[in-house]
């Protein structure tokens, strides 16, 4: 399953099976239990990670101790490549949402294999570049959207991602508490939550515990436009 997750990655689906084998001798495997500290905001960064279970939120802290969600990653999403480029220290922290399993890699192991597969460090940057679309789309969403159409496409986001079908809908155990869903949004928990018994009262869908259960997709993407 691992080996099934780290090929999907962007990193390693640039390689044939051969030079993907080589590579994964240089990977070591992380284990993080549930709210376990990776990397924190502003540490040297020299490493990359992919998800191989779990889930792991990306998030920043203002200077008045606010915390500003950027995102949540599953199995086969990588993060923390942005210092292979630019050696900085860290932009984010990474924190595991779940009990995670996460396989990292050594910048100073994958430069040799960028100078000499180009096809690696495109298939790199195409991920970097992808990533910029999602915060410029998040950036108009800010803009441009109300809050109950940011909550519903966030959902289907999270749905598409880590939803499971069921015989009454898609169920999205996001793992979030309302605080963190709120920030993940850009909203106040309190305009969250109402946007949501909205939705639940329309029938559009069912709040769990750290989950949804998603009735109607249909409503929710076109509350979403």
């Amino acid at each position: 399953m691992s080996e099934d997750v780290l090929s999907k990655a962007p990193l390693f689906a640039a390689l044939d099976r051969e030079s993907a084998a080589a590579l994964r001798t240089s990977v070591t495997e992380v284990r993080l239990a549930k709210g376990q500290t990776l990397f924190s905001e502003n540490d040297a960064g020299d490493r990359l990670y992919v998800v191989l279970e779990g889930k792991i939120k990306l998030s920043r802290t203002a200077a008045d101790g606010r915390e500003n969600l950027l995102s949540v990653l599953g199995p086969g999403e990588m993060f923390g490549e942005l210092s292979l480029f630019d050696p900085r220290p860290r932009t984010a922290s990474a924190i595991a949402l779940t009990e995670a399993r996460l396989a990292g890699l050594g910048h100073d192991d994958l430069r040799p294999w960028l100078t000499g597969r180009p096809e690696v460090a495109l298939h790199l940057l195409r991920a970097l570049a992808q990533r910029l679309r999602r915060t410029n789309d998040v950036i108009a969403d800010l803009v441009f959207t109300d809050v109950p159409g940011r909550v519903a496409k966030q959902l289907l986001d999270l749905a598409e991602r880590f939803g499971q079908k069921t015989e009454e809908g898609v169920r999205v155990h996001h793992d979030l508490t309302q605080e963190e869903l709120a920030q993940l949004v850009g909203a106040s928990r309190e305009t969250v939550n109402k946007a949501l018994a909205d939705f639940a009262q329309r029938g559009w869908l069912r709040i769990e515990a750290k989950a949804v259960l998603i009735l109607d997709k249909e409503r929710l993407q076109h509350r979403s436009r």
